[in-house]
C-alpha cells in the first residue's frame, strides 16, 4: 500500500467544464446538492428508526480526501450512496447529448476516482460499500445492517 491515497481528479479528467448548454441546464446543474440527496436521507431515516447511528459526510481518514457518504470509523465502514448520473450507472445513467465528448471523459473519470478510491480504502483496511440511488432505500439499509452486524428486521410501528 502506498502511503498516500490518490489525490485530485487523476488520469483521463477531460478539463474545464464546457459553458452549458443553455441557462435551464446551468441552473439544473447548481441545484444539484452534494449531500442530503433524497435517497440519502430516505436511508439515514431508515437507518436511524433502527436504531443504527453514524457520521455523515466525512474522509474516513486523514489520507484520502474521498467523503463517505456513511461512515463508522470505529468498524472501518465507508458506505458511498452513488448518483446514477455523476457516477455513470450501467442501469440508468446517461451522457447529455450536448458537450458529449467531454461528458464521456467526466463520466469516466468519475468512474476511475471511485475505483481508485475503492482500492486505495480497502488496502488500508477499509470495507467499502457502494450503492446507487436508484436501489430500494430498505434494501441498501439491510446491506449496511449487516455489514455492521447489526440486526435487519425492519422496526415495526
Amino acid at each position: 500500500m502506498e502511503n498516500e491515497a490518490p489525490a485530485g481528479p487523476g488520469p483521463g479528467y477531460p478539463g474545464p467544464a464546457p459553458s452549458p448548454s443553455s441557462d435551464v441546464v446551468a441552473a439544473r446543474f447548481r441545484r444539484q446538492p452534494r449531500r442530503d440527496t433524497a435517497h440519502e436521507l430516505a436511508v439515514r431515516r431508515r437507518l436511524h428508526a433502527r436504531g443504527v447511528r453514524y457520521r455523515v459526510d466525512v474522509r474516513p481518514c486523514r489520507e484520502t480526501r474521498a467523503r463517505g457518504d456513511l461512515v463508522w470509523k470505529g468498524r472501518r465502514l465507508v458506505v458511498f450512496l452513488d448518483g446514477c448520473f455523476w457516477h455513470a450507472c450501467p442501469t440508468c445513467g446517461h451522457v447529455p447529448r450536448a458537450n458529449r465528448d467531454w461528458w464521456v471523459a467526466k463520466l469516466a473519470g468519475n468512474i476511475a476516482r471511485d475505483r481508485r478510491t475503492d482500492a486505495w480504502l480497502e488496502s488500508a483496511g477499509w470495507r467499502v460499500l457502494r450503492f446507487w440511488e436508484h436501489e430500494d432505500p430498505d434494501v441498501v439499509v439491510d446491506a449496511i445492517c449487516r455489514a455492521l452486524g447489526h440486526w435487519t428486521a425492519h422496526p415495526t410501528g
